[in-house]
C-alpha cells in the first residue's frame, strides 16, 4: 500500500514538474515580448533553457536533499530518451524528417562535443567544481555562438510577427512565473522524495529510476514539442530542440548542481549508460548526415531505448 501511495505522488510530482515548467517557460516568453526583447534571444535563452527546467531544477534539489546520484542518472537519461524516444516517435509519426536547418553543421559537431565533455569529466568515477565550470564555460560559449549566429538572421517579416506584443499585462505574466517557480519547487521537491521512498521500498538504486522513469516525465517537454512539430511538417524544430535540450543536459544539469554540493557518480551508470549515451549521440549524428531521418531509423531508435532498459534492470 505504501508503495502505491509513493507511486502517485511521484506521478502527480513529476507532472506538476512538468508542467509548472511549461507555465514558466511560456510566461517568461512574453515578459520577454512586452520588455522588447529580439525573438532570437528569446528563443536561444527562455525557450531553449525552459524545455529543460524539469531536468535543472530536480538535479538541484536531488543534490540539496543528499541523492546526488540522480542527477547523472537524470542527465544522461534524458539525453538517452530524447535521441531514442522523441527522435525516434517523430520520425515514425511524420515517416521521414527531412532537416534543412543549415546550422547543423555547427550544431550537430558542438553536441556531439557536449556529450564527450560529459563523459571524460565522469569516466573517473568524480565530477569536480573546476570540471563543473568548464562545462558551465562551454555552455556560454555555445549560447555565444549562438546568439551571434542568429543576430541579424531573421526576415523583416518574421522580425515583425514575433515581436508583436503578446496579449496580457506584465504584471500578470510576473505573477505566472512567480506562482509557476513556487510550484516547480514543490514538484521537483516531491519527486526526489517520492524516488527515495520508492527506491527503499523496493530495493533498487535510485539512480535506475532517475535514469529511466524520471528522465522520460522530465522529457515530456521535448516530447510535445518534437512530436507536434513532427506532425505539422517541420522536423527541423524536432531536431533543433532535441540539440539545445542535450547540450544543456549535459553541460549545465551536470555544471550548477556540482556548485551547490559534490555528485555521486553510480558506477553502474558509468559502465552502462554513459557509453550508451555517447552511442546514442554519435549514431544521430551519423544518421542526419544526409538530412534526413527515416521512420526504419526511429524503430530502430526505439529498439534500442527498449534493449537499454532491459539490460540496466537486468532482464537482458
Amino acid at each position: 500500500m505504501e508503495l502505491l501511495i509513493w507511486i502517485g505522488v511521484f506521478i502527480v510530482s513529476l507532472a506538476v514538474l512538468v508542467k509548472s515548467s511549461d507555465y514558466f517557460t511560456e510566461a517568461a516568453e512574453k515578459i520577454g515580448l512586452l520588455l522588447g526583447m529580439p525573438s532570437f534571444i528569446i528563443g536561444v535563452t527562455i525557450v531553449a533553457v525552459g524545455t529543460s527546467l524539469p531536468e535543472l531544477v530536480s538535479s538541484i534539489i536531488a543534490v540539496q536533499q543528499n541523492s546526488s546520484e540522480i542527477v547523472l542518472g537524470n542527465v544522461v537519461g534524458s539525453n538517452i530518451a530524447n535521441i531514442f524516444l522523441i527522435i525516434g516517435l517523430a520520425s515514425v509519426i511524420s515517416k521521414k524528417m527531412d532537416i534543412y536547418y543549415e546550422l547543423i553543421h555547427v550544431d550537430l559537431p558542438l553536441f556531439v562535443g557536449s556529450a564527450f565533455v560529459l563523459a571524460l569529466t565522469v569516466y573517473d568515477g568524480k565530477f569536480t567544481i573546476g570540471e563543473a565550470l568548464i562545462c558551465i564555460a562551454c555552455y556560454l560559449v555555445y549560447l555565444l555562438y549562438t546568439i551571434s549566429s542568429t543576430d541579424g538572421s531573421e526576415s523583416e517579416a518574421e522580425s515583425s510577427e514575433s515581436n508583436k506584443k503578446p496579449k496580457g499585462s506584465l504584471v500578470n505574466q510576473i505573477i505566472i512565473v512567480a506562482v509557476s517557480a513556487i510550484f516547480l519547487f514543490f514538484g521537483a521537491d516531491y519527486t526526489i522524495e517520492s524516488i527515495t521512498k520508492i527506491s527503499e521500498i523496493i530495493n533498487i538504486g535510485k539512480e535506475l529510476i532517475a535514469v529511466t522513469a524520471v528522465a522520460v516525465g522530465t522529457s515530456l517537454p521535448e516530447l510535445i514539442v518534437s512530436v507536434s512539430a513532427a506532425k505539422k511538417g517541420n522536423p527541423e524544430i524536432a531536431v533543433g530542440n532535441v540539440l539545445g535540450s542535450n547540450i544543456f543536459n549535459a553541460l549545465m544539469v551536470m555544471g550548477i548542481p556540482a556548485l551547490i554540493g559534490p555528485l555521486t557518480l553510480p558506477a553502474n551508470l558509468l559502465q552502462l549508460s554513459v557509453p550508451v549515451m555517447l552511442v546514442a549521440t554519435l549514431l544521430f549524428f551519423f544518421v542526419t548526415q544526409d538530412k534526413q531521418v527515416t521512420q526504419w531509423e526511429g524503430w530502430l531508435f526505439f529498439l534500442l531505448y527498449a534493449w537499454f532498459t532491459g539490460n540496466l534492470f537486468g532482464f537482458l
